[in-house]
């Protein structure tokens, strides 16, 4: 599996490839845009007049108007005023923010002030003067071309339609060219009025009193510092023509003055046609790819025309300042992506405004997510087949190995050896492995064989030459002796008295194997022959105590009776050589699932974890300095004949001592 996810490096290598087309993509994109950019603002820079004409002496002293699309209904409600959402600008007021908004449609301003007031003074009829100056009003101070400067007082008696005052140098008079509408609301009080052009004139500021007493002047928030308004800034009908001349499906151009205001706007990024490709944006968990494939860029809806009409963003701050710049706008929600570039108009050496011009990378974005579709879904079928593939290998190499292995461990056994093991003919590694696993069996049996037959061999090929040394030593005591003679002599019988036993104990184990092959079985009750040969070892050892212990009455068994008391022997000359006098052996019967459970208990060392299962093997003994009497081929014997009789020998500590326990089939009475 591992292996196999290494093929991710294709999908990963395949990715940055097309984030590295997607980016040079995109910049090929924004130089050609900086390009046209460059030559508009070429072009622009022929109406410095339309540029220069609405800018004032401060950005503050400024109203923008929104062109509107439809007149509004003077009711006091800007519902139906066409203007993007956050066109509003705000102004601080005694009770709260203020809100205003100015319009152009036609030959006529549009106006609209939301006031929070707490406490809203109406002016009184049956007064005049100051009642009428000191209640809550909105004004409207305006200069025309000749400098001649006029103030619109909104006022009212109650809410409904009202009446606006002109005052000017010389008089103060009631304006019906004015419509204007007062509206109540919770937190106060809205206006909405439609003036003329040609009576305020191309210079506007807004103007709101509010006070808490009819007879005190109150607080005024207004548009403008000092006296002097400053021009309203509207879309220039010129430039407009002109940006709608340049711009091509797919494109928007924005034209600000030297302060950023919006003068004139024409195309859209999202007119790119039928062939937009924006609906083909992945979703699912191919987007969340998607998003993090692509260069990240700013909220695409930051590139649209600030709804206050000017336009402050960073990479147009630095156009304005004379530099031209470029901005990368991408929404991973939407998938929609816009470049944007701005350059600065120069009319000679003096910087008259910035062009904006925007794109949408639809196109790229297509070409992308096409792309990324394809490279998903081959390499992730590409990796499905490779990881298959290779699992199915593995799995089946690992599957020869392991049966190899197992045939190893199985191929050598204490009688015979198979050197015959699978994958032996196959001609890959795993055949070269397999043929030389079987080289060293066939040399490890023949070495095994030897080992097995040496006792026979030593025993055979000794027996006569101790003969003759045993009798040559036993005619040496009927002849005169000196006393030193006579002790050598006595010492090398005794040695050949422990040759003997040894050749003894070696032939008896070959002759186990002989009987055990040969023997006539018959059935015999194994409680009867174990009470019997318990009862024998009693007067065999009567230092030690000897107790038999049964729950069944009878336990027949289908086997040799001298063969399974000679395994007995063996098993209790055992207990005996590790217990003191004085201790009890106890030997056990039981049946447990219809096999006979034969134990010998005795007290004692405990036997070594690591030698439990190598007691009952050939030449193996753990009776420390005593070894040397003892070839360790009595368990040896023992474990031959359990095993002849088709059953099994196991030895176990126990809390005092040692258990050997011998497990043997049952017979049924006939």
């Amino acid at each position: 599996m591992l292996v196999s996810l290494l093929t991710l490096i294709l999908p990963w290598a395949g990715c940055q490839f097309i984030r590295e087309t997607e980016s040079a993509l995109r910049e090929g994109q924004e130089h050609l845009l900086g390009g046209t950019a460059q030559a508009i603002a070429d072009s622009l820079s022929q109406f410095p007049d339309d540029l220069l004409s609405q800018t004032g002496e401060g950005v503050s002293n400024q109203l923008y108007a929104h062109p509107l699309a439809t007149a509004p209904l003077i009711d006091g409600y800007v519902d139906e005023w066409t203007i993007p959402n956050g066109a509003m600008a705000t102004l601080r007021g005694a009770d709260g923010a203020i809100r205003y908004v100015v319009g152009a449609y036609a030959q006529y301003w549009y106006v609209y002030v939301d006031v929070r007031d707490s406490a809203i003074i109406f002016s009184d009829t049956q007064h005049t003067g100051r009642a009428r100056t000191f209640a809550d009003h909105v004004s409207i101070l305006s200069l025309d071309d000749r400098g001649e400067r006029s103030i619109f007082r909104f006022q009212a008696e109650a809410p409904g339609e009202i009446i606006a005052t002109r005052q000017t140098a010389n008089q103060v008079f009631d304006e019906m060219r004015i419509s204007a509408y007062w509206q109540d609301t919770a937190t106060g009080y809205s206006l909405e009025a439609r003036i003329p052009r040609t009576l305020a004139g191309p210079r506007m500021g807004i103007s709101i009193s509010n006070t808490d007493d009819a007879g005190k002047p109150g607080v005024t928030s207004t548009t403008f510092t000092g006296d002097s308004p400053g021009p309203v800034v509207t879309i220039s009908p010129v430039l407009r023509t002109v940006a709608a001349g340049y711009v091509q499906p797919g494109l928007r151009l924005i034209i600000t003055d030297k302060d950023g205001w919006r003068v004139a706007e024409a195309g859209n990024i999202s007119s790119a046609g039928p062939d937009d490709a924006r609906g083909s944006v992945p979703s699912g968990w191919l987007k969340i790819i998607y998003n993090l494939l692509l260069e990240p860029g700013a909220e695409a809806a930051l590139a649209e025309p600030a709804p206050g009409g000017r336009e402050q963003q960073s990479y147009i701050s630095e156009a304005l300042r004379g530099v031209p710049s470029t901005r990368w706008f991408r929404s991973p929600g939407t998938g929609r992506a816009v470049v944007s570039v701005a350059q600065p108009i120069w009319s000679g050496t003096v910087q008259t405004g910035a062009v904006i011009l925007q794109q949408g990378t639809d196109a790229i974005l297509s070409l992308t997510n096409q792309a990324l579709t394809r490279l998903i879904i081959l390499t992730l079928i590409s990796t499905i087949v490779v990881a298959v593939v290779l699992l199915g290998y593995a799995s089946w190499l690992s599957l020869r190995i392991r049966q190899l292995s197992n045939a190893a461990e199985l191929a050598l056994d204490e009688r015979r050896l198979h050197s015959a093991l699978p994958s032996a003919l196959a001609g890959d590694e795993v055949g070269d492995l397999s043929r030389s696993f079987s080289s060293v069996l066939r040399q490890l049996g023949t070495y095994n064989d030897y080992l097995q037959s040496l006792a026979s061999k030593l025993s055979h090929e000794l027996r006569t030459p101790l003969t003759i040394v045993r009798s040559s030593l036993e005619n040496l005591e009927h002849e005169s002796l000196s006393g030193d003679a006579k002790k050598y002599t006595e010492r090398a019988l005794e040695g050949s008295e422990r040759l003997q036993k040894i050749l003894n104990a070696m032939s008896e184990a070959n002759r186990t194997e002989e009987l055990m092959e040969n023997a006539e079985l018959e059935v015999f009750d194994l409680v009867t022959v174990l009470a019997s040969t318990v009862a024998a070892y009693a007067d065999a050892w009567p230092e030690r105590k000897f107790e038999f212990n049964h729950v069944v009455a009878e336990a027949n068994i289908n086997g040799a009776p001298e063969l399974v008391i000679q395994m007995l022997d063996k098993l209790v000359d055992n207990a005996v050589d590790f217990t003191m006098p004085g201790d009890t052996i106890e030997i056990s019967l039981a049946v447990e699932a219809g096999s006979l459970i034969l134990k010998i208990n005795n007290p004692g060392p405990p036997l070594p974890e690591n030698m439990r299962n190598e007691l009952f093997r050939s030449m193996v003994s753990v009776r420390g300095g005593n070894a040397g009497k003892h070839l360790g081929l009595g368990l040896y014997i023992a474990r031959l004949i359990a095993e002849g009789h088709g059953g099994s020998i196991d030895a176990m500590n126990t809390a005092d001592g040692v258990s050997f326990q011998v497990r043997l089939p049952g017979k049924s009475p006939a």
